[in-house]
């Protein structure tokens, strides 16, 4: 349930702070006083879609910040590394900047607006004031059948099978082309091998050979180079190299060494260099030997790069076109074999269709059940609903897709309703009038609504196209409802306004020009003086409060006497 929603800048609203309680939560007031507001704070907070419109004129952000009580199945806490509160509550914070950016915090931890909505949908369950709207869309009476019936399951079931039956008909499509098309892929397949396997390309060869002739294309300089080097180490017949003045040096200082000790060291360091010379001259002499090759190697180097370069341009390098010659060779395999795997796959398909078959005929099964459950307990909230003379169905229909099947089985799933007695019944969207949408959707929440359900329900003004002795009958399913379900609700009807637990009063005020929303706990004086205005306008009189009074010790004795 949601404990305290701290509001700012938000349209018309400078600053608000609301404790909600356990019960119904009803907000009251003024049309335009800001009401609906409170309930798109709410929205925006667990994920809803929001604007920098929204701040209030003159501020730089707007933010809202939600204290909630903690649900047992917080999703991605611990893979998102949300630690939980110490007070075991859930703190939610989101701030809309003037460039449009929003920052969303669950426990001081940043999320994304994605995420926020995934745990959103835990902690929020909300309802516009035109979301019986969605009675009349008929894709999603499937749903809410599934929903009451608890057929996750089965339908999780069937959804799998069906997959793996789509992915196996869009392999035989593949394999299933003309005898034309197959012959003209082949010789596409083969003359791109013949071509790969020809060239006998080994990887890293392009690198390795253009290497090799940059060498080659300046052989003359660089052996030039090294020979002037190596005899210079080395030595000629003309004179001795530096190797050799080396040692001849060494030995001076080793005689040199018994007359000065001092001496002695500095011929250690020669006769290392001379064993790095020694070094250095012998890596020259083999380096030498490398340089040498026939008058035609350069032409045969050449002329193996251009085939390599050919087959690089083509296929975008070795790795890559060795990789296609083995997808080609497996291709034309399948291709020649595709006789053999259609006769396979057709029958795994045949397989299939026969099992995802017999799992939507277990769910339409389960669904016809729980049609009839959903029937009369929908039917019997109605009537409490002061519509007594209407009757609710569901009506089914076979999927016209192939096999019979679609997504979501084989039953295409339409509520009907009859608004009056004797009527033929109809489809909703061309039968209910906005207060019985309304009611229906009201009374679908009641029967939808589990013991187990953690969420907190929001209606904003569902009662609209309500007045009467319907209008006292919804007060009381929405006080049914909260006894379960912490249920906040925005309202105009005071037959609704009597039943709640927890009373606030939204009014605006314009001080120096501008306009301010105010959100007032009201005590049981407060709630009279409310009830009294909903009911009779502005000019309140002693009578209407008596009777306000009167309604809210009904109000109070029917929740004394409720069954929770």
């Amino acid at each position: 349930m949601i404990k305290l929603l701290h509001i700012e800048n938000i349209a018309v609203i400078e600053k608000a702070d609301i404790e909600f309680s356990h019960g119904l939560n009803v907000l009251t007031g003024e049309t335009g006083a800001g009401k609906s507001i409170i309930i798109d704070a709410l929205s925006a907070v667990t994920g809803g879609r929001t604007s920098r419109e929204v701040i209030r004129t003159g501020a730089d952000y707007a933010s809202v910040t939600a204290v909630f009580s903690m649900p047992e199945d917080l999703p991605w806490q611990e893979a998102s590394g949300i630690e939980p509160d110490e007070s075991g509550d859930v703190f939610i914070s989101r701030r809309i900047s003037a460039d449009g950016k929003s920052v969303c915090r669950v426990n001081g931890v940043p999320v994304s607006a994605a995420q926020l909505r995934e745990i959103g949908a835990r902690l929020l369950d909300i309802h516009g004031q035109n979301d019986g709207r969605k009675l009349l869309d008929e894709g999603a009476h499937r749903e809410y059948l599934d929903d009451y019936g608890g057929l996750g399951g089965a339908l999780e079931a069937f959804r799998v099978s069906y997959g793996m039956l789509v992915a196996k008909k869009g392999e035989i499509e593949k394999l299933s082309i003309d005898e034309a098309e197959k012959e003209r892929r082949i010789d596409a397949l083969k003359f791109q091998i013949e071509e790969i396997e020809r060239a006998r390309i080994r990887p890293g060869e392009h690198g390795e050979l253009e290497a090799r002739r940059e060498l080659l294309m300046n052989a003359s300089k660089l052996t030039e180079a090294v020979e002037t080097a190596f005899s210079a180490l080395f030595g000629d017949d003309d004179s001795p190299g530096a190797v050799a003045l080396i040692s001849d040096a060494r030995s001076q200082l080793e005689k040199a060494a018994r007359y000065s000790e001092g001496l002695r060291a500095l011929g250690e360091r020669l006769s290392d260099l001379g064993f790095t010379a020694q070094d250095i001259s012998d890596e020259l002499r083999d380096f030498r030997a490398e340089l040498d090759f026939s008058p035609g190697e350069l032409d045969e180097l050449e002329a193996r790069l251009d085939v390599l370069r050919r087959i690089i341009r083509k296929y975008g390098g070795e790795e890559e076109a060795l990789e296609l010659l083995e997808r080609g060779i497996a291709e034309i395999s399948d291709i020649e074999d595709s006789a053999n795997k259609l006769e396979k796959l057709g029958k795994e398909l045949d397989s299939l269709v026969l099992e995802s078959c017999r799992l939507a005929e277990e769910l339409s099964g389960l669904r016809r059940s729980a049609a009839a459950a959903l029937q009369e307990r929908v039917m019997e909230e109605l009537s409490q609903l002061n519509m007594p003379g209407v009757e609710f169905s569901v009506e089914f229909d076979e999927v016209r897709g192939e096999y019979g099947l679609g997504a979501f089985g084989s039953d295409e799933i339409c509520f009907l309703m009859s608004a009056n007695a004797g009527e033929r019944p109809g489809k909703i969207s061309r039968i209910a009038s906005g207060g019985e949408l309304a009611r229906i959707m009201l009374a679908l929440k009641n029967v939808l609504s589990g013991e187990n359900d953690t969420g907190t329900m929001v209606f904003d003004e569902i009662d609209t196209g309500v007045s009467g002795v319907a209008a006292q009958r919804v007060g009381e399913k929405l006080a049914n409802l909260a006894a379960r379900r912490q249920t906040l609700c925005v309202t105009h009807l005071p037959q609704i306004a009597v039943m709640a637990d927890t009373h606030f009063m939204i009014s605006k005020s314009v001080e120096g020009g501008r306009t301010f929303t105010h959100v007032d706990l009201l005590d049981f004086d407060g709630r009279k003086a409310e009830i009294a205005r909903l009911s009779g306008g502005e000019n309140v009189t002693a009578t209407m409060l008596s009777g306000a009074s009167e309604q809210l010790e009904a109000a109070a004795k029917y929740k004394s006497q409720r069954l929770v």
